[in-house]
């Protein structure tokens, strides 16, 4: 791939959590390389007041985040992908969307800290693991020469940042 800007869309069931966190994670850290977008094959209608409390926590900007279908970007117009990630959790057997076209796209599985119940602790704390997850997977994809990788060995690295969770999320479990 060429030294150029990127468009990457952050695909989840709900848009309500995960994506969207990776949407403003990436704006955050990726300016002005890249250009993040979150949606969902059934979008709830709305971010979770949780995740907008994390990335305010983080000192991440929230502005302009809210829960959208994946159809706003397959219509003419929309802007053109260079990576889609679906960040929905397949060991919870949630149906991941597919995202047609010629994109890089990578598998980056997050348990959905919404579907946690518990005390407000417990789902601050799903909330945050989320966010540390997405972050340091970001990070990882952030480092990448993109410029200097063909599509095969691109593919294979963000199919490796994807399964970065095992280890994170022993790191993150015990902090």
């Amino acid at each position: 791939m060429m030294d150029r800007n990127y468009n990457v869309l952050f695909l989840c069931t709900g848009n309500s959590a995960r994506s969207v966190l990776a949407e403003a994670i990436l704006n955050h850290k990726g300016q002005p390389k890249f250009h993040a977008f979150s949606a969902g094959s059934h979008p709830s209608g709305q971010v979770r007041p949780e995740a907008l409390r994390q990335l305010a926590l983080a000192r991440v900007s929230v502005e302009g985040l809210r829960s959208k279908s994946w159809e706003e970007f397959a219509a003419p117009g929309a802007p053109k992908l260079d990576f889609v990630f679906t960040v929905c959790d397949n060991a919870a057997n949630e149906v991941c969307p597919y995202w047609p076209g010629q994109p890089v796209t990578a598998h980056w599985g997050i348990p959905d800290p919404a579907a946690v119940t518990g005390t407000p602790a417990q789902i601050a704390k799903a909330f945050r693991d989320a966010f540390f997850l997405l972050d340091r997977r970001i990070s990882l994809f952030l480092s990448l020469p993109l410029s200097s990788l063909d599509g095969m060995s691109l593919k294979k690295e963000l199919d490796k940042i994807g399964r970065t969770d095992q280890a994170a999320q022993g790191q993150i479990s015990s902090q």
